[in-house]
């Protein structure tokens, strides 16, 4: 298929072409819109409609763009009238990563973040709320309490909380924490001892237990595939009712971000049968797309995972995900060169580590594209990128390339010699963006100057006419989209420092990276991601046009409503 380039469609909004009539001719009267936009500020995504200045809609979809007089043709007795005045009018936000399952699990959990997301500032701040936590719950025997999002960047004491920092808390009742990156965790002595976690224990491959210095007692931190051996042992909620639920409450969590297409990126087989169930009962308000997480999976039943290209009741499996690497704000994101400042204790040449073999990862990459099937591969680090590239590489040598749209998750140690391949093989960046903001002080520490000015490198892949998204991976991150567009077009770290200004995208490029150009990695450009008519009437409404608005202020931009197959799924109270 041919696609106008992104350069090109950046361009044409930029200039505001005319205003164009109707691309269909109006219905008969006696069939109205059911919903009708009138408006100064339609963003279309659609460079053959820029400048329009209205949009019907009929059942779930786009029925005509074009001006008020044309428009106002299609409006019948029961149609709605949404006068936009200042607000805009701009595609439903498609969700490029993230982990909607996740979120909704997060409901029963204490939240350890740091502002803004979450209130820790200091160790004992942690330990305080873990504790008024079990005040309010009471767990009971054989219960654990599970907290999430802490953060040693942010966190005066810049560390991990030890098991001995979270022994204050209990030393009865077993204590896990997720880093804020999910790359790692912090377990009590409990935690550790219901998991027969000791001095003799070694680390798995792929992952780290750190240990007290000087000696093989496990601190209570753990890293990468080393967190299994935690989390097996805690129990897990299987119950499919409160799971659907919180699926639910997720899906609608995600449409008051103005989200209308979201993704769990990784999810277990038993989460992929509870959304089948839950959507063939009911629909969900919103679209749901799953990739199974194939790490874990052996080959016969990785091999029997079915990729769905249609949704039934809002949810399909859209394809499969690897994790080759950790995270940068963790230290464990794979690197070829060494980190300018690694975690406590590391060597000078510490580069982190792969949580997979590049040897299991070559042989399914080839058997995945060849089926056909869409990959995910979780890589941070510029070396995990490596095996990305090297993987597809071999997959596709000695045959015509095909449209396999590969996707590298989160790609933020990008080096510029990697682009042209990645370009060449048909790979979709999709860029941690929201980086830069939430980590880049840490970054500059971690990296050096220059490869942490080159994080998540926006508009370099924009130049090379490299397909790309961005996302926010919650919930490491809140999905608040309007804060991704501000961080991808301003790229201000918490410091207020400019990172990387040459990689800044303009709110044009920003916005098309989450509607049109995430329809383009999700295979489903041709029916979702713009407002053009006969495509999906996913839309928001904001309460300023990001494209005209001060740059800095776009991360204030409220969602007004949020529509999902034409139907309003979240309203702002009045």
């Amino acid at each position: 298929m041919n696609r106008v380039s992104v350069s090109f469609i950046f361009v044409a909004l930029m200039l505001g072409a005319c205003s164009q009539g109707p691309v269909e001719a109006p219905p008969v009267a006696e069939d109205p819109a059911d919903v009708i936009f009138f408006g100064d500020n339609i963003v279309t995504v659609d460079a053959s409609l820029s400048g329009a200045k209205a949009v019907a809609v009929r059942g779930a979809d786009i029925i005509a763009v074009g001006s008020r007089a044309d428009i106002l043709a299609l409006q019948g007795t029961s149609t709605r009238v949404i006068e936009l005045g200042d607000d805009a009018l701009v595609p439903g936000f498609i969700d490029a990563h993230g982990h909607t399952s996740f979120v909704g699990r997060l409901i029963d959990y204490v939240n350890l973040s740091s502002p803004p997301v979450g209130a820790v500032v200091t160790m004992d701040d942690l330990v305080t709320l873990i504790v008024e936590h079990m005040e309010s719950t009471q767990p009971g025997p054989g219960e654990w309490v599970v907290g999430y999002g802490y953060d040693d960047s942010l966190i005066a004491e810049n560390r991990h909380p030890t098991r001995d920092d979270l022994d204050r808390a209990s030393t009865e009742v077993p204590i896990m924490l997720s880093h804020v990156s999910g790359h790692l965790l912090a377990a009590n002595s409990a935690a550790l001892a219901a998991a027969g976690v000791d001095a003799d224990s070694e680390d798995p491959e792929g992952g780290v237990i750190r240990r007290k210095p000087g000696t093989r007692v496990p601190d209570g931190v753990f890293e990468e595939t080393a967190m299994g051996l935690i989390r097996a042992a805690s129990p897990r909620n299987s119950d499919p009712a409160r799971l659907e639920q919180m699926f639910r409450q997720s899906a609608e969590f995600h449409a008051r971000h103005g989200i209308t297409t979201v993704q769990d990126g990784g999810a277990g087989l038993d989460d992929i049968a509870i959304y089948r169930d839950a959507a063939l009962r009911e629909q969900f308000p919103v679209d749901i797309v799953a990739f199974a997480g194939a790490n874990r999976l052996d080959d016969a039943t990785l091999d029997s995972v079915t990729i769905e290209r249609n949704y039934t009741g809002g949810f399909r499996v859209g394809g499969i995900k690897f994790v080759l690497d950790g995270s940068p704000q963790g230290r464990t994101a794979f690197l070829s060169q060494p980190y300018t400042e690694g975690p406590p204790g590391a060597p000078p040449d510490y580069r982190a580590y792969p949580s997979y073999p590049a040897e299991a990862y070559n042989e399914r990459i080839a058997r995945l594209i060849q089926a056909g099937k869409p990959v995910l591969a979780h890589a941070n680090g510029d070396a995990a990128i490596d095996m990305m590239i090297d993987g597809v590489a071999a997959a596709v040598e000695g045959i015509e390339l095909p449209d396999h749209r590969s996707v590298i998750i989160h790609a933020q140690l990008m080096r510029p010699d990697q682009l042209p391949l990645v370009k060449a093989l048909g790979l979709v960046p999709s860029y941690y963006a929201a980086h830069p903001f939430f980590w880049g002080d840490w970054h500059r520490k971690s990296f050096g100057e220059e490869r942490a000015a080159f994080i998540s490198p926006l508009a370099a892949t924009a130049e090379l006419d490299i397909p790309f998204t961005i996302h926010n991976d919650s919930p490491v991150v809140p999905p608040d989209m309007m804060r991704l567009l501000w961080i991808a077009v301003n790229r201000k770290t918490r410091s207020g420092f400019v990172i990387g200004p040459d990689q800044r995208l303009t709110p044009e490029q920003a916005l098309y990276a989450v509607t049109q150009g995430a329809a383009y990695q999700y295979f489903e450009e041709d029916w979702k991601g713009s407002i053009t008519p006969g495509k999906r009437a996913d839309l928001v409404i904001l309460d300023a046009n990001p494209l005209t608005i001060d740059p800095d202020a776009i991360k204030d931009i409220g969602i007004v409503e949020t529509f999902a197959r034409g139907m309003s799924v979240y309203r702002q109270q009045q």
